[in-house]
């Protein structure tokens, strides 16, 4: 089965994105508004016991932190995506690392970049036109990160909560 582990922001944040994902986000109905922690994995479900332990471990060491959406970015011309870019991504660099360890540990094919995807697959005239027009607008979106969630991916290529970690730690 296919796995992933993100964080969901607060319902005024995702309300935002939402805006933005329904034109421009192929995946606007596969997938809430998230941050990515852990890219899709695959793993036997005899070792889903051991990834659970290892996310509840995690969880336990960390403290909750607040995130700060302030611009819209992009990955051009690696990708065509279009995102929210977070003003400090060092806490949800800190937790991905943490996460991306044993017993899920795998090489990442790109730098890890903390964000909220707000448009996916579009042409390079569709992204030079979105983004040139999004990256005028300010933004000032704060959201309280307290846990993450490991999901899984349902036959129709939507992903739903398999379970969900509670941020323990202190600062």
């Amino acid at each position: 089965m296919k796995y992933g582990v993100a964080i969901f922001p607060q319902k005024k944040v995702q309300d935002v994105a939402n805006s933005f994902r329904k034109r421009y986000d192929s995946h606007y109905t596969l997938i809430q508004p998230h941050i990515t922690l852990k890219e899709a994995f695959e793993i036997d479900d005899a070792l889903l016991p051991e990834v659970v332990a290892h996310l509840e471990r995690v969880a336990e060491e960390t403290a909750p932190f607040t995130i700060h959406f302030h611009k819209v970015s992009t990955f051009h011309p690696n990708s065509n995506v279009i995102y929210l870019a977070l003003s400090d991504g060092e806490p949800v660099t800190s937790l991905h690392e943490k996460i991306n360890s044993d017993p899920i540990h795998h090489e990442r094919r790109f730098d890890y970049t903390p964000h909220l995807t707000i448009g996916q697959d579009l042409s390079d005239d569709e992204l030079h036109d979105i983004y040139g027009s999004l990256r005028l607008k300010k933004f000032d979106l704060t959201s309280l990160v307290d846990r993450f969630h490991l999901l899984y991916q349902l036959e129709n290529k939507s992903w739903t909560v398999y379970q969900s970690f509670l941020l323990k730690g202190k600062d």
